[in-house]
């Protein structure tokens, strides 16, 4: 694919994976409505791109993001709203919310590698990756509601990552914690002691997605993002003729040939050649 020209965001596709590094780092890699809009553009460009296997966020400067860009977002004055007038602070907010779902559901595999502050927005989209790598020393956290907002648009991507009981503490004390809590709270997958563990965890993750098929892979995940959002029966229906649809395809006959002959599959020899 080639690749969109942003403001925000560098970009490098390598190996059927697309690293998106969030380049404000003189802010944190706080969210501004430009970066907020280069991310949104970056995923519904790739959504259809096959190609595109894993996609590994980071953010540049040793930060993951900040959250939201509040010296940006108050800069100018809040203006009153004429009668009638769509707010549009609340349409702002809203295309955040967008955002985080078209992250979460990218049929790739979204890889976020959590270093520095992670906090608010960035925490959010560290609950809509499907793995979360995070550094010992990270600093994670909802601290809206010390700054006199809710986290609107995160909140329930934070419910459906840890549950309510725990996203009830976290959100109504703006509690910060690190690396080690994050794993604990279930927000990330693997704590790293240092930079040198954190690049090895994210090579070994990389390694074992590009092991599975891709459109297994997409299919699965599109299978268990849908469970407790559909009645299941239809989820299973669902599943169920996409499994056949696979098994009809070319990838389960490869996989399952390569696995009694004990060699890698085609699509994973592939890979190592790149």
């Amino acid at each position: 694919m080639e690749l969109l020209e942003t403001q925000t965001l560098l970009t490098r596709l390598e190996g059927g994976v697309l690293r998106i590094t969030f380049n404000r780092a003189e802010s944190r890699n706080a969210m501004s409505p430009e970066m907020l809009a280069d991310i949104e553009s970056v995923f519904a460009a790739i959504a259809d791109d096959a190609e595109i296997r894993a996609v590994v966020l980071r953010g540049a400067g040793g930060h993951f993001c900040a959250g939201a860009d509040l010296k940006g977002m108050m800069g100018g004055g809040i203006k009153p709203l004429a009668p009638g007038e769509q707010d549009p602070i609340a349409a702002m907010n809203r295309s955040f919310g967008t955002m985080l779902r078209r992250v979460q559901n990218a049929p790739q595999v979204v890889i976020a590698v959590c270093e520095g502050a992670v906090l608010g927005g960035g925490f959010g989209l560290a609950c809509v990756s499907d793995i979360c790598i995070a550094h010992a020393e990270a600093k994670f956290g909802l601290p809206e509601t010390t700054r006199g907002l809710p986290p609107a648009q995160i909140a329930p991507f934070v419910v459906e990552r840890i549950g309510l009981t725990q996203a009830r503490r976290l959100a109504l004390t703006g509690a910060q914690f690190r690396g080690a809590d994050a794993v604990k709270y279930g927000i990330a997958h693997d704590c790293a002691a240092d930079t040198a563990a954190l690049e090895n965890q994210l090579a070994t993750t990389l390694a074992q997605v590009l092991m599975c098929a891709p459109a297994a892979n997409r299919v699965t995940k599109q299978i268990i993002l849908s469970a407790g959002k559909k009645d299941m029966d239809v989820v299973l229906d669902e599943a169920a003729a996409q499994f056949a649809a696979c098994v009809r395809g070319p990838e389960a006959p490869e996989g399952i040939t390569a696995f009694m002959q004990k060699r890698a599959p085609i699509w994973a020899l592939q890979e190592k050649k790149l």
